[in-house]
């Protein structure tokens, strides 16, 4: 009866709420999920529960499985709104139940906080988990990646299959205690690869068997790449699932020799494809919806959405706060570019979830690599834009190319006075949602 009482009650909610203009994806789940936290061990799950986690990529890798299992006809539900806390999770599992607590549809896809996992499965109902990555992220909630990799692991049983980034070894220590499945993916040595550790955030130096240093093959960035410990076996050996030939100017690399296009020219967009592929392959996926997915149905993109202003090219990159190895990927694509560049950078909130305003993370971000020509100016915007000129100067970035903008409403303005290049936001999600707004005003001329 109390199973019922909450699934009507989530239902109502979300109902009233979307009613009065509300996005509704976490609210209900709040009210439901504290009239009795088990609600979510109490429901008649799909036969394909899967979700993905990790401290980035976890969004994009599930809009790419979401896409691959629609092509191929599976009735899929997934927290496409981003919302992947316990609340959020409950609102949807709630609301695609009947009044019997059982699921409706083929599929149930998850991105998970990694955080919260223990929240919304108490008892593990995961027949999947694909794991992106465990690095540095939010300090000031997470703490170091061992306690991150444990909020994941200790929640698990031998139940659940694991589709692990391979290229990862502190997440590859997996092998050595879990005693399921394990699938795993990895991307070969590429032209943009290093042979040399190159960034500040190197969180996995170390064996996590017997605790001498890693040797690597090649980095690709961060501790993300080919490892290999000398004193005892474990390495990260060959994937099952392996990208080869990557190829970010064309968008195209080969997963097990099948080509596929990328959406986008991100080596992360390279990374959650594959994850995509992995899980799909593993259970069955027809190979070929799999590859007209990705070849014939562009992907849309959850990040580097690109848009007009006048003549000029804006890309916006989802940088995510509190992690460096983030920012590092979206400075790196933005230097790759051949082109001079406008770089918009700032932030209103450190956190979505909390408001400690701990910015010492801003001091593991390589901000040293925008002493580059090709810089024209660096835009800073938002509550915390002189704490990030702070940490820009102590980059030695040369302080006529710092713009400090107080009025977001004169940001169009200014770029189109100020400067001539091609033009980068690398901002947080909320911040984007922002200037976005600003741009498709300027766009309607309304500026």
């Amino acid at each position: 009866m109390l199973r019922a009482i909450q699934i009507l009650t989530n239902k109502f909610l979300t109902k009233v709420l979307k009613l009065l203009g509300h996005n509704a994806s976490q609210f209900p789940g709040a009210i439901t999920y504290n009239m009795n936290q088990h609600i979510l061990e109490k429901i008649k799950y799909p036969k394909y529960v899967i979700g993905v986690t990790g401290s980035s990529g976890k969004g994009t890798t599930t809009n790419f499985i979401y896409n691959i299992l629609k092509e191929a006809g599976y009735d899929v539900v997934y927290n496409s709104s981003g919302s992947n806390g316990s609340r959020g999770i409950t609102t949807l599992i709630l609301n695609n139940c009947n009044i019997f607590g059982r699921f409706k549809h083929d599929v149930l896809l998850l991105e998970l906080d990694e955080k919260h996992l223990h929240l919304a499965f108490k008892k593990n109902k995961m027949t999947h988990l694909v794991i992106t990555n465990i690095t540095r992220d939010q300090p000031a909630r997470n703490g170091s990646p061992d306690l991150i990799y444990h909020a994941i692991f200790d929640q698990l049983d031998q139940s659940t299959t694991l589709v692990l980034n391979a290229d990862d070894p502190g997440l590859m220590k997996a092998r050595l205690t879990y005693k399921g499945k394990i699938i795993t993916y990895g991307i070969n040595k590429t032209k943009d690869s290093f042979e040399r550790k190159i960034n500040f955030s190197t969180d996995e130096a170390y064996c996590p068997n017997c605790h001498r240093k890693l040797i690597y093959s090649f980095y690709h960035y961060g501790h993300i790449g080919s490892y290999y410990c000398p004193h005892c076996n474990f390495k990260r050996g060959t994937p099952d699932y392996v990208g080869t030939n990557v190829d970010l100017k064309t968008k195209t690399m080969q997963i097990n020799k099948e080509e596929i296009c990328l959406n986008k020219d991100f080596l992360f967009t390279a990374y959650a494809s594959l994850a995509a592929f992995a899980l799909c392959d593993s259970i069955k996926v027809p190979k070929e919806k799999i590859l007209d997915t990705f070849n014939k149905e562009k992907i849309p993109t959850k990040r580097g959405h690109d848009i007009a202003l006048g003549n000029r090219k804006i890309t916006m990159l989802e940088s995510k706060n509190e992690n460096a190895l983030s920012y590092y990927q979206s400075l790196r694509y933005i230097l790759n570019q051949e082109n001079q560049k406008v770089i918009i950078m700032g932030f209103d909130n450190v956190s979505r979830r909390y408001k400690y305003n701990d910015l010492s993370w801003l001091w593991d971000v390589e901000f040293e690599l925008l002493n580059d020509p090709s810089i024209e100016k660096i835009i800073l915007i938002g509550r915390f834009k002189w704490d990030v000129r702070v940490r820009l100067e102590y980059a030695k970035i040369k302080k006529e190319k710092i713009y400090m903008l107080d009025d977001l409403n004169q940001i169009v303005p200014v770029l189109e006075k100020e400067t001539t290049g091609e033009i980068y936001t690398m901002v947080c999600f909320d911040m984007t949602e922002i200037l976005l707004q600003k741009f498709k005003e300027a766009q309607n001329g309304n500026h």
